[in-house]
């Protein structure tokens, strides 16, 4: 099987963090949020960028299957 690799995106600064914003407040995030809070904030920074980068890491590790 292939890799993923994720890098940081390429689009403007703006349409990242607005990007950014929408993934926070969607539904999927939250509930990722609230099962995995213990974890991602034992293992990573708190910052928006570091929860947003591991839901969407795992979220297209699981769509891979």
């Amino acid at each position: 099987m292939d890799s993923v690799t994720v890098s940081q995106p390429q689009a403007s600064p703006e349409v990242w963090n607005s990007l950014k914003r929408a993934i926070a407040h969607s539904s999927g995030f939250q509930r990722w949020l609230s099962e995995k809070q213990a974890s991602v904030l034992l293992e990573q920074p708190t910052d928006l960028e570091a929860c947003v980068t591991a839901y969407l890491r795992q979220a297209l590790e699981t769509l891979a299957y």
